[in-house]
């Protein structure tokens, strides 16, 4: 498929995991792919890896607690490509801090990339969205954290504000051509288990053993459905979320007794 021939995509951190498997996804599919991040030099092997297949991609240096920062990734994507049609708002930092043992200064190390770099970003890159030839579109990567809880309470507070945040936006920008969505993953296998695999060799297959479908997700499971999402096959879908769980949400109840055991 190729829903994406003509259109440019910013993915914000698109260096690693989930950012990484989504920027080659709509690379793949045809757009010129922005991969921002504040790991640069992980960021520009990306796009040598998106090149040598034959697609456009830049890297930018992008700090999303920085507004500066943010402002001048959405300016060079925009200065380099003529526009900007999709946002990928993929950033999130969370610690295994008790809830009790977590300052103000942990909190905030949390909330703040996870929930407030999404506001910076949709902010910085509305006013482009918005004169999108065929309709902006904004993906936000959720969790389920922020629809259940599953521990992790700052980063699952920010999680939910996403969702908030992605319905009001889809209904005060609807009408001038910009659908805003999210899409809430399980457990993925990216490098954020990498700690914890050192100690517990076997915690993905003894989580994996919790979700309905036998498997915990991988980075592409998601990036198929921001794909979707941003793509006009979900022409008519906006402020939704759309769960990337493998269906724990459905057996939500034994994953809970593992988390919080």
């Amino acid at each position: 498929m190729r829903r994406f021939d003509g259109r440019v995509a910013l993915v914000t951190g698109a260096a690693h995991g989930i950012g990484r498997a989504t920027a080659q996804r709509l690379a793949r599919e045809g757009a010129a792919v922005v991969v921002a991040d504040i790991d640069v030099d992980a960021g520009e092997k990306v796009v040598a890896e998106l090149a040598a297949t034959g697609a456009e991609a830049l890297c930018v240096a992008c700090d999303v607690t920085d507004r500066e920062s943010v402002h001048d990734a959405v300016s060079t994507t925009v200065d380099r490509f003529g526009g900007l049609d999709v946002l990928v708002n993929n950033v999130g930092v969370a610690t295994d801090t008790p809830f009790e043992d977590v300052g103000e200064e942990e909190w905030r190390l949390q909330v703040d990339p996870t929930l407030n770099g999404a506001v910076r970003t949709i902010q910085a890159a509305l006013p482009h969205l918005l004169r999108a030839k065929a309709g902006g579109a904004v993906v936000n990567v959720g969790s389920v954290n922020g629809l259940a809880a599953f521990g992790n309470e700052a980063y699952s507070a920010a999680k939910a504000g996403l969702i908030s945040l992605t319905q009001n936006l889809a209904l005060r920008y609807g009408r001038r051509g910009l659908r805003v969505n999210l899409v809430a993953p399980g457990t993925i296998r990216t490098r954020v288990w990498s700690q914890r695999l050192d100690k517990e060799p076997d915690v993905l297959e003894r989580m994996a053993e919790l979700y309905p479908l036998g498997r915990v997700g991988e980075p592409e499971d998601v990036a198929a459905a921001v794909a979707f999402l941003a793509s006009d096959d979900a022409a008519w879908i906006t402020g939704t979320v759309l769960r990337v769980d493998g269906g724990v949400l459905a057996g939500h109840t034994s994953f809970v007794r593992e988390v919080f055991s």
